[in-house]
């Protein structure tokens, strides 16, 4: 199956006339959330050859053209072929460029996109890059506009495309081979993972990549996700090939089932706040992202809205039914795209002033657009929760981190408000402080920690550190513990599998300063170090110097268990520092708080 394997790609041969062009990246450093479990990615183009036909499906960005040239050759070798057909939904700027080139170099070339994607080809196909004194012109080719699901070439390969819009891909197009049972689903079932294999090895090798790729991108688009998963349940499939990761070959109804699960969970009567945005190279929906997944640790739903696709109709009814709203935009030359001035004034005048609101947006030279958002809503008299954030191009790694925890303080600012509100009688307060069962439980003490976790290098470290007392031994051979870690904690981003931290064992002679440090409530972004003295492990994670002892430890495992997250890590150093000392103990009354 695999024909060619290189450093920067593999080509695989699927089916007979049917290629995979793995395109991969084993040390990207973009900054979007996605990418912080650091196993690198790789982007997935497909090639189909049917007589005198190339289909392309998912042409890959810019800086992957010339490669794809030499891939389209290789496969072409005995071919000939008189037309290409490139079939698109996932369109960025990137994107457009390897089109141009690919329509300059073959004549007879037709892309098959969705009514959006056409949009946002015509959008970006003219559009000049930052820095670019000029535009390569290369004229729009033939566009085959699928506006409903439809067959392509039925009297050859038999491809079925299904339009799959989302708020983050408007243009979404899936393609199912129908006679393979291959299904080239695009975004959804991805995972950023650079590997050579064809396939995963079985599920659960790739599972939390494929989690963190949902939670990160996926859960503000649940009930949209949750539909199209539904029905892609409905085809016969053998394989699922992804944009992203290895191929799913092995236990395809059990991804199937997670993808309905994870977003049964969010699909509560929690409450939800609706996040707004247009993004023009995709730097204001990563800061989107980043807000998203920190409101969601507090199990709040995020809806996303891209307001360029969605109705006012839609629009006005998502902002009815919203706790609280979130609004971000782009700066494109000294202005607000068109979509986000009819959005705000729909949000304006069918917004609840008194529900929370934060504003958000990226710019390249200045940054009128977020001025715009933040004199109209205070004009209107909405009060923000948290000051308007603007990013010149796109987030550092350390910024990504503090907009996570932005999004976390939004989260639990309006859980507190929607709880004062709501409370008629603290009778349910009363009783857990005396039901029995509670009372027992809190009877569990647990030895007084604090954890640390540093990651990165230089300007892109990131740090965190919470108070620990839910922590065990939890093997002999080899030395293991296991941490519990509530799902609002910022630090939780720094301890997913095969991350590094330090867990600092306090003493009970001197751990009140310890206490008071890391029980007050840090700001979004705040060093949580500061003022404390501090050494390095071995592996550059972080020691409390006043601590009775340390470990060195590495995530070997993950497990969700209601609220919290429970943290499997092997010990790889310790040490004691305080030897004629006991450890801090923390004692509770009750089992319903810490």
């Amino acid at each position: 199956m695999n024909l060619v394997t290189d450093k920067n790609y593999c080509l695989f041969k699927i089916d007979e006339n049917i290629y995979c062009a793995r395109f991969l990246d084993k040390k990207i450093d973009r900054f979007e959330l996605e990418f912080n479990l650091e196993q690198g990615t790789c982007f997935n183009t497909f090639l189909l050859v049917d007589k005198n036909e190339l289909i392309i499906i998912h042409p890959p960005e810019e800086n992957y053209t010339d490669l794809l040239l030499n891939i389209i050759s290789e496969v072409l070798k005995t071919a000939e072929v008189k037309s290409f057909n490139i079939v698109t939904g996932h369109i960025n700027p990137k994107i457009i460029e390897c089109l141009k080139v690919i329509v300059k170099k073959f004549q007879n070339v037709t892309i098959t996109c969705s009514n959006p994607g056409l949009k946002l080809i015509k959008d970006l196909w003219g559009q000049k890059k930052p820095n670019e004194d000029k535009v390569l012109e290369i004229d729009m080719p033939i566009i085959n506009l699928v506006k409903k699901e439809t067959t392509l070439f039925p009297d050859k390969i038999d491809l079925r495309l299904i339009p799959a819009p989302t708020a983050r891909w408007p243009g979404g197009l899936i393609v199912y081979c129908q006679a393979q049972q291959i299904l080239f689903s695009e975004k959804i079932f991805s995972a950023h993972i650079a590997t050579e294999n064809w396939s995963e090895k079985n599920r659960l090798s790739t599972e939390n990549d494929r989690k963190y790729f949902y939670d990160c991108l996926m859960a503000p688009m649940s009930s949209q996700i949750t539909n199209l998963t539904e029905k892609i349940a409905e085809l016969d499939i053998k394989t699922i090939a992804p944009i992203h990761g290895p191929a799913i070959e092995y236990s395809l109804q059990s991804l199937l089932n997670d993808y309905v699960r994870w977003g049964g969970k969010l699909l509560t009567n929690n409450p939800k706040v609706v996040l707004i945005y247009a993004s023009a190279y995709g730097n204001t929906a990563s800061i989107g992202d980043a807000l998203a997944k920190g409101i969601n640790r507090t199990s709040i739903e995020v809806e996303s809205i891209n307001c360029e696709f969605a109705s006012n109709q839609n629009l006005s009814d998502s902002i009815k039914r919203a706790d609280g709203y979130l609004i971000g935009s782009p700066t494109l030359g000294g202005h607000a795209p068109t979509p986000i001035v009819s959005a705000l004034g729909t949000l304006l005048s069918e917004g609840d002033k008194n529900k929370p609101i934060g504003i958000f947006g990226s710019f390249g030279w200045s940054g009128e657009a977020i001025d715009l958002l933040e004199s109209k809503l205070k004009d209107g008299g909405f009060t923000f929760s948290f000051e308007p954030i603007r990013i010149k191009f796109s987030p550092s790694k350390p910024k990504i981190k503090e907009l996570e925890e932005i999004g976390t303080h939004f989260g639990r600012k309006l859980l507190t408000k929607l709880k004062k509100k709501s409370r008629t009688t603290d009778a349910g307060m009363i009783s857990s402080r005396t039901n029995p069962t509670l009372q027992a439980l809190g009877r569990v003490v647990g030895s007084l920690c604090v954890l640390t976790a540093a990651k990165g290098k230089e300007k892109n470290r990131i740090t965190g550190a919470m108070l620990a007392s839910w922590v065990s031994q939890a093997s002999f051979s080899p030395p293991g513990i296991s941490i519990a870690v509530a799902k609002d904690r910022a630090v939780e981003s720094l301890l997913q599998k095969g991350d590094q931290f330090a867990l600092n064992i306090l003493s009970e002679k001197n751990f009140k300063d310890s206490l008071k440090t890391f029980t007050k409530p840090f700001a979004p972004g705040e060093d949580r170090f500061s003022n404390i003295e501090t050494d390095l492990t071995p592996n550059n994670q972080i020691i409390i110097s006043d601590s009775l002892a340390w470990l060195d430890a590495s995530v070997k495992d993950r497990m969700e268990c209601g609220d919290h997250w429970i943290i499997y890590a092997e010990v790889n150093y310790g040490n004691v520092l305080r030897k004629g000392d006991l450890t801090a103990v923390h004692h509770r009354k009750s089992g319903s708080s810490y």
